[in-house]
């Protein structure tokens, strides 16, 4: 064969590479329309990356009053009557806001119009009916996937994600071909979402998958590890996590079924949505800048010193956390060293935003008490504040005894605060110590052991730098600003698990 031949033969056999896949995505929470945490930020910036790479992804999410409030184009799509027993419901179809992707909400008042977050009441306390919402959404997700719609589209993939989407894996396993190939993404192997077994068959659970070689975990249902055994693929949200939950250590009572399912396992390092996450452009900041040109932090820093009530000192190193209140975040760790850290590093400021464990919510409430005009707790979250903390900040305080992916730390990067983290999960994966030979590669502060002496080391090696006001803690800086964190490399990894998902090659 010539080379203008062979080259033809390959341009042939690439074309249908290039026909675009069709995706639905099935998530509890995506952002813009609804978020209390990183899920939402991935299921919104990671469909954005697709179909800018010209794939024809698809969204399908809970109704919640705020999403149907940010909801581009309403219209009715179709009703889903007798969607689970004494629960009928409907899909609205509209467009995800400041994009073109199409956007179905599952609207059920009765399941979703409330008030207090996503999964929970205004006191904390989890919706009794949680399992009945999200077997609900996992149902909606069914039927759009065989082609119960309007436009009777019917995708080539279904992404679903985290324990909420579990059952949409387990369904499809037990649908009639042809089905979709199914993908499920571990965001935290922590959270199992276990139901009653009873329960499970009420929400249309097969028989046959409620035994130990399907959905049953210790006697109830795992929907976690209904969408881990039943997906055709499986995804985590690093490399590094997806070697870790097949260990003990690490898999939540679930590593040999993450060691048994290898093969179809991968880890994916999350990005961020870097037009979203930019402090050139910014409307949240008092002054924009930029890796190139890094002096309008100085002006985010006493802005963030002003809005908190600490001193104003541009020059004094301001710590931050920005995250859940938790043991998994080392919160508790954090809370008994500050004092030291204070002690001995007298010009340090700190803020806090998050919120979580009550204990630990007082603990730090106390702590700032004790230090007025340094220490700064704003307990719950926002948006715009978030921005800003990242910017005024110098250094993120981000220890975790685990951590599947961590979008703070890339966050943190982006903006100039260096960030200081467990050599855990995706921190691990996208933060190079700064330290030996190493450091001329450095972006942040990493320690090995989740130990109170190693995080406050690992602080006391950040400040050292800081204090030192030379050459290494500006190249420090601008190397971590430099960083790719977006999402186009991670999208051509899906991409590529997308088209061998395609393939017919199911689980048995």
């Amino acid at each position: 064969m010539s080379v203008s031949s062979l080259a033809a033969a390959r341009h042939s056999r690439a074309l249908p590479e290039r026909e675009p896949i069709r995706l639905l995505f099935v998530a509890a929470e995506i952002q813009p329309l609804a978020k209390t945490g990183g899920l939402a930020d991935v299921c919104g910036a990671l469909p954005q990356a697709l179909h800018e790479a010209g794939e024809d992804v698809r969204l399908l999410m809970p109704a919640y009053p705020g999403a149907l409030a940010q909801l581009a184009d309403a219209q009715t799509d179709i009703a889903l009557p007798g969607l689970l027993p004494g629960v009928d419901a409907r899909l609205l179809r509209g467009r995800l806001p400041g994009t073109a992707i199409p956007v179905w909400l599952l609207d059920c008042p009765a399941l979703y119009a409330r008030d207090g977050s996503l999964y929970a009441d205004a006191g904390g306390t989890e919706w009794s009916d949680n399992a009945q919402r999200f077997a609900a959404l996992s149902h909606a997700a069914v039927r759009l996937a065989m082609g119960d719609n309007a436009e009777q589209w019917r995708p080539q993939v279904v992404h679903a994600h985290d324990w909420h989407t579990g059952l949409v894996p387990l369904l499809l396993h037990f649908a009639p071909e042809p089905r979709p190939a199914t993908i499920f993404t571990i965001h935290n192997a922590a959270f199992h979402g276990c139901i009653a077994l009873p329960t499970a068959r009420e929400l249309g659970v097969p028989e046959a998958a409620l035994g130990c070689d399907g959905a049953e975990f210790y006697g109830r249902c795992s929907l976690l590890k209904a969408g881990a055994r039943y997906a055709d693929r499986l995804t985590t949200v690093s490399p590094t996590y997806a070697r870790e939950i097949q260990t003990p250590a690490f898999g939540a009572g679930l590593h040999g079924l993450y060691a048994a399912r290898g093969a179809a396992l991968v880890g994916i390092m999350n990005g961020i949505d870097e037009r979203v996450w930019n402090p050139a452009v910014d409307p949240h900041l008092a002054a924009p800048y930029s890796a190139a040109d890094r002096e309008g932090k100085r002006a985010c820093k006493r802005q963030l010193q002003a809005e908190l009530g600490l001193r104003q000192d541009a020059d004094a190193p301001l710590a931050a956390f920005a995250s859940r209140l938790t043991t998994q975040k080392m919160a508790d760790t954090l809370l008994h060293e500050l004092p030291a850290l204070l002690e001995r590093h007298p010009r340090l400021q700190f803020a806090l935003l998050g919120r979580g464990d009550a204990e630990l919510e007082r603990g730090f409430r106390a702590l700032a008490a004790e230090h007025p005009r340094r220490l700064a707790v704003c307990i719950g979250y926002r948006e715009a504040q978030a921005h800003r903390l990242h910017a005024g900040a110098d250094l993120l305080l981000h220890g975790s005894r685990f951590e599947p992916c961590g979008l703070v730390q890339l966050y943190a990067m982006r903006y100039g605060a260096i960030p200081v983290v467990s050599r855990v999960g995706g921190l691990a994966d996208s933060v190079v110590d700064h330290h030996g030979a190493s450091a001329a590669q450095g972006t942040g502060f990493v320690f090995d052991r989740a130990h109170g002496a190693d995080f406050a080391a690992a602080v006391h090696r950040g400040l050292g730098v800081y204090a030192a006001r030379c050459g290494a803690w500006d190249a420090l800086q601008e190397r971590a600003m430099r960083r790719d964190s977006g999402w186009r490399n991670s999208a051509r990894q899906y991409q590529t698990l997308y088209r061998e998902a395609r393939a017919p090659v199911r689980v048995a």
